[in-house]
């Protein structure tokens, strides 16, 4: 994960929807155990406050589970992104990067596309 304190986004937000990305693409699975919330704050250099709001967010839409004074595991009920959505997500990440388009580019012309 990685966090920009300079950008517009609140890094707690921001630490959700990278959570989120996670959880969606497959990369982290139900029952899989998070980080506690002073080690996540510690990798990211934040204030342990703001890692315990993301996870408080993600636990209130389902997304995690949280045991007082025990570990912080992905929901039971995430699930993942349709296979063909995330191939199509991961051709589109690798043409972008080859085209030298980046992150922000690349979601602006996702936007502009979507629906039509």
């Amino acid at each position: 994960m990685r966090i920009e304190l300079s950008g517009s986004t609140p890094p707690a937000e921001q630490i959700v929807d990278q959570l989120r990305g996670l959880i969606a693409s497959g990369q982290l699975s139900a029952d899989d155990r998070l980080p506690s919330v002073r080690q996540l704050a510690r990798d990211l250099s934040i204030a342990p406050g703001t890692v315990a709001k993301a996870y408080r967010a993600l636990e209130a839409d389902g997304f995690l589970t949280a045991k007082a004074g025990g570990s912080t595991r992905v929901g039971p009920s995430a699930a993942t992104t349709n296979r063909k959505v995330l191939e199509a997500a991961r051709a589109l990440s690798a043409q972008c990067a080859a085209a030298d388009v980046g992150l922000e580019d690349a979601l602006r012309i996702l936007r502009a596309t979507w629906g039509t």
